[in-house]
């Protein structure tokens, strides 16, 4: 098997229903740049419009590279953890979160690290995949590169609008954590976590 290189990258900033801000087109352009460099053969996105558009953005900085869909990197709660390890910070998050949602939660992370979480037993030379997603899935994929415990992906979260994180995948060799959150293509005032008390790093 040839070696798998994914280009993880957090959609760019949105507004409340959904759609890329003017900074969020910014930054996604930006990061489009960075990646533009490197020899991409493809871009996948979330279903979500914010991550379609950030997708369109990137893909245009690069020649004739393929943009497609797929449902496994969309928005979703991976892991819902039971009640008593919850630490009291997110006690509120979940919530509501009832067995049936949890499942379908878990059962979509399970299909994006079975997609995304390990090399490409098809391809005959190095590829190189941008997806274009969300801060929780990518924390999952982290937390799944690193064989951390399921409750882990939580303090991976906080993802930068359009932060980069790499991971390479090499046949019988332990996926390798490149960079995570990395947010060098971006302006101070582009640095944005999009969270709750989130400030430029």
């Amino acid at each position: 098997m040839a070696a798998r290189t994914i280009y993880f990258v957090r959609h760019g900033a949105a507004d409340t229903w959904g759609q890329l801000t003017d900074q969020g087109r910014e930054q996604s352009r930006l990061i489009g740049r960075r990646l533009a460099r490197l020899p991409i053969d493809v871009v996948w996105h979330s279903p979500l419009p914010r991550a379609v558009e950030s997708a369109q953005i990137v893909a245009a900085e690069m020649p004739r590279v393929l943009v497609d869909e797929v449902a496994e990197v969309a928005d979703h709660v991976p892991f819902v953890p039971d009640p008593e390890d919850l630490s009291p910070s997110w006690v509120g998050f979940f919530d509501g979160y009832d067995r049936s949602e949890a499942a379908s939660g878990r059962r979509t992370a399970d299909a994006l690290a079975a997609r995304f979480g390990r090399p490409n037993a098809r391809a005959q030379r190095p590829t190189h995949e941008v997806v274009v997603t969300h801060a929780y899935p990518i924390a999952w994929m982290i937390r799944e590169a690193l064989s951390a415990p399921p409750a882990r992906w939580m303090s991976l979260a906080g993802v930068a609008n359009t932060g980069l994180t790499v991971i390479e995948h090499t046949d019988g060799e332990p996926p390798g954590v490149v960079m995570v959150n990395d947010m060098s293509h971006l302006p101070d005032e582009l640095r944005w976590t999009g969270f709750a008390g989130g400030r430029p790093l």
